[in-house]
């Protein structure tokens, strides 16, 4: 009887490749480093200290700080707004992260690693995940400052997922790059200097390329600030490409330090190359300038607004505006009405047409005066709203009740300014702070410009006194004096002394030969 025997062939592992419950185990202790390594981040002094001020100033501009236009928020605007402060958290990533990396080299720990199973780029892996909570942190700090912003009321236009992911993206890449300059350049006190070196050599590449639009771009945060808030199909910004750019850089600096840490499998050669791909992209993507579409389109709305705006009536006036603002006429009506029912003559009843404009032709960075409307009746407001906006916008309202136009309020320089000031200031919640919010130099004595949207008042010394102190009086006995003499006080023939009389302010002492003239105009 013979015996059958069946033979097994089995392969002999070659210790390249791990198995399967391996390399499982293998990313678990990655990980778990990874939350080690996180923790001791996060309790790090100088990351505290740097996210509570980062936290603390972004709470003080939300519910403290500001300048009132907070209050009527434009999403297009709060999403940009949200990039410059995470700089603030990218700083100390940067910094802490590089310094976690180097810790065994600064305790001479470094050789034991030699006989531990995890490679050193699994530890290279590890540390540049332990700053995923500091990015997500930041991410939660950006949600909540447009999140509170869009739910405020008076918020308008549309915020951009790409321009919100720029904070959480600089700090993630800060992160990585702190890891990759460890493994790179393996000295204690190099991140502080490279991080004053990079500062340094962005600012003189700026000023040697004049700003140009592609080398700012190439930085991880471009707010452009400077000109009014536009629509926002008008912005021309390329942020989902560089929102692509960032990540990719992310990656490809994550890649770079696992590279130097001898990690040169498939997988991380495939990501590098992968990398290199979605960075380049986004730069091709982001280095064009703004496209001859988007400068027609700002030349069109600049020019003649009309074309693109929506009319709405409130009571006998017209409000005309962009899209995103149409929302806003309820307040600029508002306002007319309350200058407009303490107005005499033909003017408290004078059907207005109010129209918001802007002048985007010299791009989200130029702060251009808007010229004056020459058109009888029509008043210019801007895109923001809130805090100094809105007496500036009274002002306005006031010089086309008293003037006719804009145009000729602005060249005017004769006592008409006294009955101008009072009704835009008078419907105020606080006169006296609005007089001196809406002059150039902050004051309530001596000449100075009073602005508006687009005809600036100017001044004098006189008139200055005689609206400080009529607006210290009850405004409904000024009102029925302005209404009873409404035709001699807005004349361009009477004094600034004759106003001051029928309005009931002695001047007596306070300076009046200055232009207690005829009240024509001073070369």
């Amino acid at each position: 009887m013979s015996a059958s025997t069946d033979t097994i062939t089995q392969k002999a592992p070659t210790g390249v490749e791990p198995s399967a419950r391996g390399r499982e185990s293998r990313s678990a202790a990655v990980l778990a480093l990874a939350r080690f390594e996180a923790r001791e981040l996060l309790l790090q002094i100088p990351v505290l200290a740097f996210l509570a001020l980062y936290i603390g100033y972004v709470g003080w501009r939300l519910f403290i700080g500001g300048d009132g236009m907070d209050d009527f928020p434009i999403l297009q605007e709060v999403d940009r707004a949200t990039q410059s402060t995470s700089l603030l958290p990218a700083v100390v990533v940067f910094i802490c992260a590089n310094r976690a990396v180097l810790r065994s080299r600064r305790q001479s720990t470094d050789q034991q690693f030699d006989i531990l199973p995890m490679e050193h780029w699994r530890r290279t892996v590890a540390h540049a995940l332990s700053v995923l909570p500091l990015a997500a942190i930041t991410a939660l700090v950006v949600g909540f400052q447009f999140t509170w912003a869009a739910l405020k009321p008076g918020a308008v236009g549309h915020g951009s997922a790409a321009e919100l992911a720029a904070g959480p993206l600089t700090v993630l890449l800060a992160g990585v790059l702190g890891v990759l300059l460890a493994r790179v350049i393996p000295v204690g006190f190099i991140a502080p200097p490279f991080v004053i070196g990079v500062f340094v050599l962005t600012s003189l590449v700026s000023a040697f390329t004049n700003g140009s639009h592609w080398v700012r771009w190439l930085g991880p945060v471009v707010t452009e600030e400077g000109a009014d808030p536009f629509p926002s199909e008008l912005l021309g910004r390329p942020a989902a490409w560089h929102a692509l750019y960032l990540t990719g850089l992310v990656v490809l600096g994550l890649c770079a330090a696992v590279l130097v840490s001898g990690g040169r499998t498939r997988l991380v050669t495939s990501a590098t190359a992968l990398a290199l791909a979605a960075t380049a992209a986004g730069v091709a993507g982001q280095s064009p300038d703004v496209s001859g579409s988007v400068i027609a389109a700002r030349t069109k709305a600049s020019v003649s607004p009309q074309q693109e705006q929506t009319c709405v009536r409130h009571g006998r006036s017209t409000y005309c505006a962009f899209p995103e603002w149409t929302g806003r006429t309820a307040d600029w009506a508002a306002a007319v009405d309350r200058i407009q029912s303490r107005a005499g003559g033909s003017a408290g009843g004078e059907r207005l047409t109010v129209r918001q404009r802007i002048d985007a032709r010299g791009g989200l960075e130029s702060d251009a005066a808007l010229p004056p409307s020459a058109t009888p009746g029509h008043v210019t407001v801007g895109t923001r709203w809130g805090g100094n906006r809105l007496p500036e916008f009274a002002v306005g309202v006031a010089s086309v009740l008293v003037a006719g136009n804009e145009q000729a309020a602005g060249r005017m320089c004769d006592a008409r300014v006294v009955p101008i000031m009072w009704l835009a200031l008078s419907t105020q919640p606080d006169p006296m702070q609005s007089l001196r919010d809406v002059r150039i130099d902050d004051s309530i004595e001596g000449l100075a410009t009073a602005l508006a949207p687009a005809s600036p008042v100017s001044m004098s010394a006189q008139q200055t006194t005689v609206v400080r102190e009529l607006l210290q009086k009850p405004h409904y006995s000024v009102a029925a004096k302005m209404k009873a003499h409404w035709t001699e006080l807005t004349s361009s023939k009477t004094p600034t002394a004759r106003v001051a009389e029928l309005l009931g302010v002695p001047l007596s002492g306070k300076g009046t030969s200055a232009d207690s003239g005829s009240g024509k105009c001073e070369d």
